[in-house]
């Protein structure tokens, strides 16, 4: 367990990072959790400036949060790099310990499984993924834990196709990649992740079932998104991007204090917050 009253440093590093709720989630932990003497920040850093950066702390940092473009670049300067990290080659989060080693994590993996049990989906008989970049990949993974079938995925290359098809072996989920000019069919998975950027799956809201399954859009700015609310509209289960945020949060907060179970329900309320007052 970190020690509270000496390494009481975290912050979230990326390339932009002006936007991240990050800074909201874990400083309304420290205060649910009366850690008075924690701080979190946010600092603007690309791959460039990384290595720089960590060989600048001291030992008061217990951790970081990673964001794009980070999430690689950081693996060759930790000194431990966890077995979920490494099945998707990406890392989340960095724990500084007390004896200056540097641990690398990714918690978005457990995150978006963690948040699919809290909604019931604890397994499913098959899945649709749509999009093909990093947090594509982090789903794969997710499902590899709770999807005893196949796991379609549309996609818009046949490069990003191959990528998939690679990622689903390396990880052990069956994966079939389909054209994204036949996405509206992913719709009438029992659950389907979408992980494309803001606008990607506008025109797909015209195409929800009568009754959808579940839904996890991963975006959270702006939300909801068309086809989020058209999937509510219908009497689906949504989740959003907001969900998978709190839920990695949670498990950073875990491991950067030593203090468990964190406070899920405290960070959620203060991202809906956070997320409400942009949007007046």
């Amino acid at each position: 367990m970190t020690d509270p009253q000496r390494r009481h440093r975290a912050a979230v590093l990326g390339s932009p990072i002006a936007h991240s709720l990050s800074p909201v989630l874990h400083r309304a932990a420290y205060a649910d959790l009366g850690l008075a003497e924690w701080t979190y920040g946010r600092h603007e850093v690309g791959e460039a400036a990384l290595p720089a950066f960590l060989d600048g702390l001291d030992d008061t940092w217990a951790g970081l949060s990673l964001t794009m473009p980070l999430k690689r670049a950081v693996i060759p300067l930790l000194d431990e790099v966890s077995a979920t990290a490494r099945s998707v080659e990406a890392v989340n989060t960095v724990v500084l310990t007390e004896d200056g080693r540097r641990v690398g994590d990714n918690t978005d993996i457990p995150g978006i499984a963690a948040a699919l049990r809290e909604r019931g989906v604890e397994k499913t008989e098959s899945a649709a993924v749509l999009g093909a970049g990093a947090t594509a990949s982090s789903a794969l993974a997710a499902l590899a834990r709770i999807c005893t079938g196949e796991v379609t995925a549309y996609v818009r290359s046949p490069e990003r196709a191959a990528e998939m098809r690679q990622w689903g072996e390396r990880l052990g989920v069956s994966v079939r990649t389909a054209d994204w000019s036949r996405a509206a069919e992913a719709l009438t998975a029992p659950l389907v992740v979408a992980t494309t950027p803001a606008g990607a799956t506008d025109a797909l809201a015209g195409a929800v079932p009568d009754r959808p399954g579940t839904l996890f859009d991963v975006l959270y700015d702006p939300w909801p998104t068309p086809l989020a609310a058209a999937w509510a509209a219908r009497g689906g289960t949504v989740l959003g991007g907001l969900d998978l945020l709190v839920h990695q949060a949670v498990l950073q907060v875990e491991q950067m204090t030593g203090r468990a179970p964190g406070p899920l329900a405290a960070m959620r309320a203060a991202g809906e917050a956070a997320l409400a007052a942009r949007g007046a």
